[in-house]
């Protein structure tokens, strides 16, 4: 039974597991994030011993022609040849591609989107983006940029805020909670919220809303079979958004495809990238 090393790394901590065909996973561990390319690979290469492949997926950038990573929470803001890298030092064949693409690997595979070749991811948290799997292929586009959707322009009022990080992320993710908010954090608005809050769930409502827009624009544009909803936002606070983001899509999306696609919070959590790290490298031996 063939068995893979499934690595995803994280901004703030590496999770590293053998994963078999059946989705069993052993030897799981969590470590914290190495502070330069070298000490990751080397964290990998370390772990890649009797496996038959090693996957894994970064948090940015990766771009399969040229075998570079671009991760500015781990890195840096240059590129790095992460492939080569890892080849050179790995024991067994090495798959990478981007945190996105893993998610969405991972929920179509054993999550809510089980079996379906049609399926978006949209994570929500720090960031927003989105993993897209299209007749069972990930979409990566030209330079592996594809499922950047919190650059989605949804508001034709600009702010500054949005040059930074995009329309969608700016006013949904959860640092645009916190400061819509005046709270510390979104862990806290959610907080105030459950406890009765009018304004703090006012602001999670609004999130909702736009968040809401962006779905009905990749249902339109993509016509999925489903759309999985993760990320720390989502995962904490999914039952105070879902049925508003629900109850808002089909205004929005195109009808005849909102109306086939469903829209579920992950089933999956934080396993949900693991789990697309350890298919990437099944798929690929």
């Amino acid at each position: 039974m063939p068995t893979v090393l499934a690595v995803d790394l994280g901004g703030t901590k590496t999770a590293i597991a053998r994963v078999d065909e059946h989705g069993t996973v052993r030897d799981h561990r969590t470590l914290t994030a190495a502070q330069s390319v070298d000490e990751s690979v080397a964290q990998i290469a370390a772990a890649s011993a009797d496996v038959e492949a090693v996957g894994v997926i970064v948090p940015g950038i990766y771009t399969p022609a040229t075998g570079r990573a671009w991760c500015p929470n781990l890195w840096g803001m240059e590129e790095v040849p992460l492939r080569d890298a890892l080849k050179k030092q790995a024991s067994a064949a090495v798959f990478i591609d981007s945190d996105r693409s893993g998610y969405v690997l991972g929920e179509s595979w054993l999550g809510a989107a089980r079996g379906l070749r049609h399926v978006v991811f949209i994570a929500i948290g720090t960031g927003i983006g989105a993993g897209i799997l299209s007749d069972g292929m990930l979409i990566r586009g030209a330079g592996g940029i594809a499922g950047a959707t919190g650059w989605f322009a949804l508001n034709p009022e600009w702010k500054d805020v949005y040059r930074e990080t995009g329309c969608w992320e700016a006013e949904a993710a959860g640092p645009a909670v916190a400061r819509l908010s005046g709270l510390p954090d979104a862990r806290a608005v959610v907080a105030a919220a459950r406890a009765g809050d009018a304004s703090a769930l006012g602001v999670l409502q609004r999130a909702a809303d736009y968040t809401a827009m962006g779905v009905a624009n990749l249902i339109s544009a993509l016509n999925p079979e489903a759309v999985v909803l993760g990320g720390g936002l989502m995962v904490g606070a999914g039952d105070l958004l879902l049925d508003r983001i629900r109850a808002e899509v089909p205004r929005w999306a195109q009808p005849i495809a909102a109306s086939r696609c469903r829209i579920d919070i992950t089933q999956l959590g934080d396993t949900a990238g693991l789990l697309g790290a350890a298919r990437l490298a099944l798929d690929g031996i």
